[in-house]
């Protein structure tokens, strides 16, 4: 079954409150709606912030504006001064200051293609802007990667694979063989397929595809993976077509993906218990489950990733300016907890 990352936490981010470290100098304080999904930094030195209850906030020399009314947005993109690219309720919109313009429906694009052949879902959750115009987008309920022209029309780049994967960790966080029911058949069960779940797309200083797979129910650590794809690639099935292949893996629930100036990508990572310790804590009310999320730096020539923050509560995205600084959105799913924070 392909899952709709997030619906369930949102739900939890009505009921709790999680302890959130305080805003870094330089970054203005804004009163977002929530829940925060994306971040981008824009070419004026200016940053986006995806806020799913309002609309795309910028943030900029100490004041946070919103800048366009977009209620259930998921990620937004730059496109140059002013414009930009944004996700919301399955749609694709070109944003400029005062318009806001549906570009393409992503949705009626599942339904009708469904690249990966599996269960007709749709869950646009990232947007990377592209050359003469054009934007990828991650669908991460449809396991693929689509592409979008400047004229609306939409293709599919390539599809991800599911991945046999072992279930200790669910097991352990719903106390086998004493787990809730609904969940009880989990227990005896040593591995099962997990959706990749495509949550991040970011364009490489290379020009190739970056994508981030959160990998999905159970929820296994340490199996999420980045794929790079070739640039201009046109329906592949990862994991057998030579336009895919596997630059770095061993993270836990990836939701970001960011390049920085100098070709670091820095990945983010929900919960190092996986997205799943999140939900059955707070959903299921089973306590003590979470750790914290992650942001990484990756020298992907050198095969090499450090981790610049750890413990983090619920961070769901980073972007890095052109001067090298490092934001990220934390306490994502939760009303008025939810902040940008400067890392080291």
């Amino acid at each position: 079954m392909k899952r709709k990352i997030f619906v369930s936490l949102i739900v939890i981010a009505l009921l709790v409150a999680l302890p959130i470290a305080a805003l870094a100098d330089g970054v203005p304080s804004f009163d977002f709606s929530t829940p925060l999904f994306g971040l981008d930094a824009a070419p004026d030195g200016s940053l986006l912030v995806a806020d799913g209850g309002s609309g795309i906030v910028e943030l900029r020399n100490g004041v946070g504006n919103l800048v366009a009314e977009l209620p259930g947005v998921a990620d937004v993109a730059s496109i140059g001064r002013g414009n930009m690219f944004a996700l919301a309720n399955g749609q694709l919109y070109r944003v400029s200051r005062g318009s806001i313009r549906q570009l393409a429906d992503l949705v009626a694009f599942e339904a009708t293609v469904n690249p990966d052949g599996g269960e007709i879902d749709s869950n646009p959750f990232d947007v990377a802007a592209l050359n003469g115009g054009q934007a990828l987008v991650a669908d991460a309920a449809g396991n693929s990667l689509l592409v979008v022209d400047q004229r609306g029309n939409v293709d599919w780049v390539a599809t991800f694979p599911d991945e046999l994967v072992p279930t200790d960790n669910i097991q352990t966080l719903i106390g086998c063989p004493n787990a809730p029911p609904e969940l009880a058949f989990v227990c005896g069960i040593d591995m099962m397929p997990a959706q990749a779940v495509a949550t991040s797309v970011a364009v490489g200083p290379d020009g190739a595809y970056y994508v981030g797979e959160l990998k999905g129910f159970p929820g296994p650590l340490g199996m999420s993976q980045i794929w790079r794809v070739e640039p201009g690639t046109r329906h592949a099935q990862c994991g057998s077509s030579p336009a895919c292949s596997v630059v770095a893996s061993g993270f836990t629930s990836i939701v970001d993906l960011a390049f920085g100036p100098d070709g670091t990508l820095y990945v983010v990572e929900f919960d190092e218990a996986s997205f799943m310790a999140v939900e059955l804590e707070f959903f299921f009310g089973i306590p003590g489950l979470t750790q914290g999320g992650t942001v990484n730096a990756c020298d992907l020539s050198a095969s090499t990733c450090s981790v610049v923050a750890s413990g983090l509560p619920l961070p769901i995205a980073a972007a890095a300016h052109r001067d090298g600084t490092l934001y990220a959105a934390i306490g994502s799913l939760i009303p008025g907890a939810a902040q940008v924070i400067i890392l080291p």
